[in-house]
């Protein structure tokens, strides 16, 4: 049998195994024995030292159409293979549309959130702005503008994150008041605001303390400003809060920034303070600390402390909500636990 007939004999041969061919994996098999270096094709082709320098270039072209021919069949019949597996895949994979959907699981708002935004719709119901500040903080509007000088004792209180010794981590939000009063014309009405936002401070973390932490900071400044204007927002706020029967009550105290200070306690809401395990048997429990902001304060601040004054307060929403709620772990608002968070829900209005 001469090269052409093999050639003819294989291209025959080659042609009915392809296009018999069911799946990609046997196709690839045909095209590697078929047109492969090492195939029958080649083979044959060895022999064409034997054949006379005439038919040479026939014997070529015919190799030449043999595997273009093959390599054809093979590309066609692949294709076909490929949209027929196609056709498997998504009929397999389509979608039954009259199928009941899956429940999708809709998020709230954080508890912590929840209870800032409370404070707020409250303080901006008396007329109060809400003022944002940056949380690196200069040590001057941080501590010094707040009457704490360098090396004042009182500095000890709260462990600082510096980063340089003139920048650190605010430890409270008391520096956006600074910056508030710089700026605040009071020829035009007087200075109401809070100071919402995170502060940090060198604290190891437990059940009732964090290293970061959120704090709500309030200001009023204005002319004749007295103790009972404080005690008597306070207090709404507190009935507000935590229902119309709670009570208040001021304890003196001490902090640099304000003078006088006061600790605010509010009667109990689990036994309307007569005791229990919550007020730890005295019926109040502690919620923030305040005071009619110290001459010094306004002073550094551009503020003539002869014709204005003001009071002050800080709280905590995490003790706020801890209260609350009954929350007694104050890592569960950091630890992004569903099950925790689920207790929380609000619908949206």
């Amino acid at each position: 049998m001469d090269i052409k007939e093999k050639l003819e004999l294989l291209q025959m041969e080659a042609l009915e195994k392809i296009q018999s061919s069911n799946d990609l994996k046997e196709l690839n098999e045909y095209r590697v024995a078929y047109l492969g270096k090492k195939g029958p094709i080649t083979e044959a082709l060895r022999g064409m030292k034997d054949v006379s320098p005439e038919e040479r270039p026939v014997i070529g072209s015919l190799a030449n159409e043999v595997r273009d021919q093959l390599s054809g069949a093979i590309q066609t019949v692949r294709e076909e293979l490929e949209q027929k597996a196609l056709t498997v895949a998504l009929e397999a994979e389509k979608i039954d549309v009259t199928l009941p959907g899956k429940t999708v699981s809709v998020g709230t708002k954080h508890v912590l959130t929840q209870i800032m935004e409370e404070i707020e719709d409250l303080f901006l119901g008396m007329g109060y702005q809400i003022v944002d500040g940056p949380e690196v903080e200069l040590d001057r509007y941080n501590f010094e503008k707040m009457n704490l000088p360098k090396d004042h004792p009182a500095r000890d209180m709260q462990d600082t994150f510096y980063i340089t010794e003139e920048v650190l981590l605010r430890t409270h939000t008391s520096p956006v008041q600074a910056r508030t009063m710089e700026k605040h014309d009071f020829s035009k009405g007087p200075l109401k605001m809070i100071s919402p936002g995170k502060v940090y401070r060198r604290d190891n973390d437990d059940a009732t303390h964090s290293h970061q932490f959120t704090q709500i900071e309030g200001l009023v400044v204005a002319e004749n400003i007295t103790l009972a204007d404080l005690k008597g927002t306070l207090d709404l706020f507190a009935k507000k809060l935590f229902g119309e029967d709670r009570e208040i009550r001021l304890r003196p105290s001490y902090f640099p920034f304000t003078e006088p200070s006061v600790e605010v306690d509010v009667s109990c809401f689990k036994c309307g303070g007569e005791g229990c395990n919550v007020c730890k048997g005295s019926g109040w429990i502690e919620i923030l600390g305040s005071g009619l902001v110290h001459p010094n304060v306004l002073e550094m601040s551009g503020v003539d402390s002869t014709k204005y004054s003001g009071f002050a307060f800080g709280m905590g929403p995490e003790r706020v909500a801890m209260l609350k709620y009954g929350i007694d772990d104050i890592r569960h608002f950091y630890q992004n636990d569903k099950r925790f968070l689920d207790q929380f829900k609000v619908k949206e209005q």
